[in-house]
């Protein structure tokens, strides 16, 4: 429930030549539009919503100081038939939504109200919001609202906090009790009437992003941080029911100082369905998702899907360029050719690649040696 105030400013205007004779235009009192000029406007009616900056105006003549207005559909309250704020709850009669008349429904303007709509932690409960209140927000990560750097008030560690509007919570709830080795471990979930508030373990490092901005990887250390992929994809594509990943691509995946190798942002992540002809909804980054990602290919989004992925990924690192603008070269090319075949049948599994990988990465050494 909202409480918005606002008055119809009345500005007499000599100025005005279009003005009509006697009747003075009427002026938001926000922005200065002219509302008389607004279409549908009349100044009988309970309120209006300027078209100007969007301001909600209160008629000064609806009885009371407060406008109720719908929580569901936004239609007025005040001026439906019986309407009373002494219940403690009114049933809207243009939609049928039961909405709360108290003081905690109150808000000062529409921009309050709307911040608050807005906000990632609405309807989290009086439990939820004092243990998230042990995390304070440091700084936004790469200027993103939504992935904050925290610290834990009490044992000054860092944790990351996302915010997210497009998730799988049972993949995260399973994570969260099934840590998985080179993940982040997620220590809180909590979801709100907006998204989904998960605390994860921070990871110091520099994403292959940040790398590929000075200089590609040689083949070799490329092979390493694949094969280093395959591994933790093997954990998650050998559930009894797999998760995909479904985003994989140079900033979500963490180098740290040790050159130990992280998978991060399971935000698209969900769980393998092999009843599933096609993605209803699609998910991925470009040029990195797999064609059934983005409705081109012949199944659903599997496992598989991932391994595009990688041979892409494998393609950037050593050219700083995508396969078809720019291809690895010799051995490497063959296995990111299979990686990104059309049909994800023809493709590797995550075990089959890293297998694949290891043994080229044993074929280059040895020359290394012999030669």
């Amino acid at each position: 429930m909202d409480f918005f105030e606002g008055l119809f400013k009345k500005v007499k205007n000599s100025k005005k030549t279009d003005e009509p004779e006697g009747e003075p235009y009427e002026f938001c009192p926000k922005c200065d539009a002219n509302l008389t000029l607004q279409k549908g406007y009349r100044n009988d009616l309970p309120y209006w919503i300027c078209k100007g900056c969007g301001e909600m105006l209160i008629n000064p003549e609806v009885e009371g100081d407060i406008a109720w207005i719908c929580d569901q559909c936004g239609s007025m309250l005040n001026i439906q038939e019986g309407f009373s704020d002494n219940n403690g709850e009114w049933t809207c009669t243009e939609c049928g939504y039961v909405n709360k008349i108290d003081e905690s429904e109150l808000y000062a303007s529409e921009d309050e109200f709307q911040a608050e709509q807005r906000s990632p932690y609405k309807g989290l409960s009086d439990e939820d919001t004092l243990a998230l209140s042990v995390y304070q927000d440091l700084e936004h990560i790469d200027n993103r609202p939504d992935i904050i750097l925290v610290g834990h008030r009490e044992t000054g560690r860092k944790y990351v906090k996302k915010l997210l509007t497009i998730y799988n919570r049972s993949v995260y709830d399973y994570l969260k009790d099934n840590p998985v080795k080179h993940m982040p471990t997620i220590h809180e979930i909590y979801e709100s009437e907006n998204c989904l508030i998960v605390i994860e373990e921070c990871i110091e490092g520099k994403t292959i992003a940040d790398l590929l901005e000075d200089n590609a990887f040689s083949e070799d250390r490329a092979i390493d941080i694949a094969i280093d992929i395959c591994r933790i994809l093997e954990i998650i594509h050998g559930l009894p029911t797999p998760i995909i990943h479904r985003d994989i691509k140079p900033s979500n995946i963490m180098v740290t100082p040790e050159n130990e190798t992280y998978l991060l942002d399971m935000n698209v992540a969900k769980w393998y369905d092999p009843d599933k002809t096609d993605d209803t909804r699609y998910m991925g980054t470009r040029f990195y998702a797999a064609p059934e990602q983005v409705g081109y290919g012949l199944s659903a989004s599997s496992a598989k899907s991932d391994v595009y992925a990688i041979g892409v990924l494998l393609n950037v690192m050593v050219t700083r360029k995508f396969p078809k603008e720019e291809r690895a070269g010799g051995r490497l090319w063959d296995i990111v050719e299979r990686c990104i075949s059309l049909n994800a049948d023809d493709r590797y599994s995550a075990s089959e690649l890293l297998e694949a990988l290891e043994e080229l990465r044993g074929e280059i050494h040895a020359e290394e040696t012999n030669g």
